[in-house]
């Protein structure tokens, strides 16, 4: 008999760890009815996303307002790198121009000194140097008038911003 009363023993425990177990089942299924929140509060919680999306808004705005001064900025420096491309483009070939005309006007002296020592000047190495000294003039001016191009240029945005503000 005593096999029975134990067998009864632990069919009582068993029974009572399905019963714990069944109770704690029915206190989970009614937990998450117990933590939902007040309509109050869910007020609150939908203000709040309110504002932060409000804030949200204000800083995408003022990424584009950036990026947008971003680009204009970059807009201007490609124009003015563009301009001054080409102000170094043509400050070259004025500068090319002076050593050509600078290596005629060395050579018709050479030559104009090489008959003077000899005592035999003929009139067209006389006009050969001064037309090389001519060119050698008009290309020294071509290059001045590149070279004041170009301060001029930089120039005309500060005078043009000292008139918008005077």
């Amino acid at each position: 008999m005593s096999t029975i009363s134990d067998l009864e023993r632990r069919l009582g425990k068993a029974l009572d760890r399905i019963a714990q177990s069944a109770q704690s089942l029915r206190g989970a299924d009614q937990a998450p009815a117990a933590d939902t929140p007040d309509p109050s509060e869910m007020e609150v919680l939908r203000n709040q996303l309110e504002a932060e999306r409000a804030k949200n808004a204000k800083l995408s705005e003022r990424v584009n307002a950036v990026r947008q001064r971003q680009e204009s900025s970059f807009t201007t420096l490609e124009r003015r790198l563009a301009r001054m491309t080409e102000q170094l483009d043509l400050q070259s070939l004025e500068m090319l121009r002076l050593k050509k005309a600078n290596t005629k006007l060395i050579e018709a002296n050479r030559q104009l000194r090489e008959s003077s020592e000899a005592k035999i000047i003929e009139p067209s190495t006389i006009n050969r140097a001064m037309a090389a000294e001519l060119e050698a003039l008009r290309a020294e001016r071509a290059a001045e008038r590149a070279e004041m191009e170009d301060v001029l240029g930089e120039l005309k945005p500060i005078v043009n911003a000292g008139e918008a503000n005077g």
